[in-house]
Parts: C-alpha cells; sequence; structure tokens
C-alpha cells in the first residue's frame, strides 16, 4: 500500500513528525506538504501560478502550495498515485463545523474526490494541557489500523479526533461516532484601531451526545465520517 503524507501546518509541523511514525508498517510513506501553515484555509487551491516544489529529505518533499494542491500533485504525477492519503496531525482539533475551514480535512477530502482513501487526523488540546507526540503516535496508529481493516468505502472522509489527556493517563477508548456540525460559539473585540479581533470559545460549543465533539472532550479517540 502507497500512503501519502500531508498536512496543514507545514512540512516541519511536530504532528506530521508524529503521523509519519503513527504510519509506520501501514506502507511506502512519502510526504508532501506545504511548506508553511495553512490552517483554517480550508480547500484553497492553486490554479494562475505555477506550484513550485523541493525536496528537504528522504521523507519527502516541500510545496509552497495549498493543502489539497499537495494532493493533486501525489495523485497526478509528482510521485507515483498513493492508495491512502494521510493529513495531519493538526496541532488542534477539527471536531463539528471546524471541518468546513479546516486545511487537514480539505487535503483528505481532496483524495476522496479522487476515488482515493482520505483520512484526516487532529489533536485536540484542552486548556493547559500541552501536546504530547509521543502518546499522540500511539493513539493514531490505534485508529488508523482500525479504519484501514474495514472495507473501503467510497464517498466519506474518515475524521479522528485525538483527545487532550493528562500525561501517563491510559490509551483512550477508540469511539465511532456522528459527525455533528456543532457550531462554534463566535465572538470578537475591537482591537485599538477598531479593528475586528476573532475570540472563539472552543471549548463551549455544544456537544451532541452521540457526536464527535462529546467523543473527543470526554476523553475517546473520536472517529466520524464526512460525507463529501
Amino acid at each position: 500500500m502507497r500512503l501519502l503524507l500531508t498536512n496543514d501546518d507545514g512540512f516541519d509541523a511536530p504532528g506530521l513528525n508524529a503521523l509519519w511514525h503513527a504510519a509506520e508498517g501501514l506502507g511506502q510513506r512519502h510526504v508532501i506538504a506545504p511548506d508553511r501553515c495553512h490552517s483554517c484555509g480550508g480547500h484553497a487551491i492553486t490554479v494562475h501560478r505555477p506550484i513550485r516544489h523541493a525536496r528537504q529529505s528522504e521523507r519527502g518533499i516541500a510545496t509552497d502550495g495549498t493543502p489539497a494542491d499537495c494532493v493533486r500533485l501525489g495523485l497526478h504525477g509528482l510521485i507515483e498515485a498513493p492508495d491512502v492519503v494521510l493529513s495531519g496531525i493538526n496541532s488542534g482539533g477539527n471536531l463539528g463545523v471546524d471541518v468546513y475551514h479546516s486545511g487537514t480535512v480539505a487535503a483528505a477530502r481532496e483524495a476522496v474526490f479522487h476515488g482515493v482513501t482520505g483520512i484526516a487526523l487532529s489533536y485536540y488540546r484542552a486548556s493547559g494541557h500541552e501536546f504530547d507526540w509521543v502518546a499522540a503516535v500511539s493513539h493514531a496508529a490505534r485508529a488508523l489500523q482500525a479504519i484501514l481493516a474495514l472495507p473501503k468505502v467510497s464517498g466519506i472522509v474518515w475524521n479522528i479526533n485525538l483527545p487532550s489527556l493528562a500525561p501517563g493517563a491510559p490509551e483512550p477508548p477508540l469511539v465511532f461516532c456522528e459527525h455533528r456540525p456543532s457550531p462554534l460559539p463566535v465572538a470578537f473585540h475591537r482591537d485599538e484601531n477598531g479593528g475586528f479581533v476573532y475570540r472563539g470559545e472552543y471549548h463551549q460549543r455544544e456537544r451532541p451526545p452521540e457526536g464527535d465533539v462529546a467523543a473527543c472532550f470526554s476523553g475517546a479517540v473520536a472517529i466520524s465520517k464526512i460525507l463529501v
């Protein structure tokens, strides 16, 4: 199996390194990732200029395109076309309505548009917690193995969200749950120049009990399907 790894946090992001290790043993791994952060960039693509690329290491290639561009290049000639696209691990959750502006999810969605399995991975961080990328490798590896053991399903993106746990916590359960577009409470404050500065209350969002937000916030690895 050939795996294309990408993200929206950039080629040097710790989450992409964690994803590389989480995917070890699943197949032949290649990285094509943006050379800078494209967080909250959604499903943007580049059509009016050339997309530049350069090999950064034996693992893979960085481009000056978007996450979706990276997948397009991987599927159409930059490498041997992959069987599976893995996008992440994003520094921050992609739950509820997040999936509509997420570059991480957009990369996986681009794969699905072309008939290739697309899996997005994100790591929710609660207030006062730090990212534990060693633990994330273990949690992500279990989730990937569970998904790839299932029959292929067309027309859906698999969306994995890792929970925010205290140091030394036991392995969290894998919970297959519904994707619910739980709205994010949105607010702004005015800066000294009168501009509007975003202040979303991420942790105060609605948590339908059967949805991905509730599963992840409760300490489980939330696995949901997003229809494309």
